[in-house]
């Protein structure tokens, strides 16, 4: 029994030294972060600013290994999706194509089922999804 506790505890313990390099904080040039109403906002930083932007708050799992590589290869992948801090540099083809995909993304899969489970406030209702859907949707019209 002991020597099978060893076996688990001492890789656990080695693998904490290594880290991923995703920074939570970018830099903050507000004069680049997407400009929306009020409401939609409040509803973008409460569920989907983790992810998708310069500025997140690391939950306190993100520190141990492996849990750490997950959660920062998700923000890797949202901010590569789309990153809501820089969205003024991007051109209008790919503002397009992020407001023409979201009403689906949040039909299908976010914020992602697994980041909920820790993150209850994140979880989108359906008044939030409508109000978020109408507005990619007349953003997206806007960007044609």
């Amino acid at each position: 029994m002991k020597k099978t506790l060893l076996w688990i505890f001492i890789p656990f313990i080695l693998i904490q030294s290594i880290r991923m390099d995703v920074p939570a904080t970018l830099t903050l040039e507000t004069k680049n972060e997407i400009e929306t109403p009020k409401k939609i906002m409040e509803i973008l930083k409460r569920s989907c600013y983790d992810c998708h932007s310069n500025s997140l708050v690391y939950p306190w799992y993100s520190q141990i290994a492996p849990l750490s590589w997950y959660t920062q290869d998700h923000v890797k992948d949202g901010r590569r999706v789309v990153n809501f801090s820089i969205w003024k540099s991007y051109d209008r083809a790919k503002q397009f194509e992020v407001m023409d995909k979201l009403p689906k993304s949040l039909l299908i899969r976010m914020p992602l089922p697994d980041y909920l489970w820790l993150h209850e406030d994140a979880k989108l209702s359906e008044s939030d999804k409508k109000i978020l859907t109408k507005w990619a949707e007349k953003l997206a019209e806007d960007l044609k």
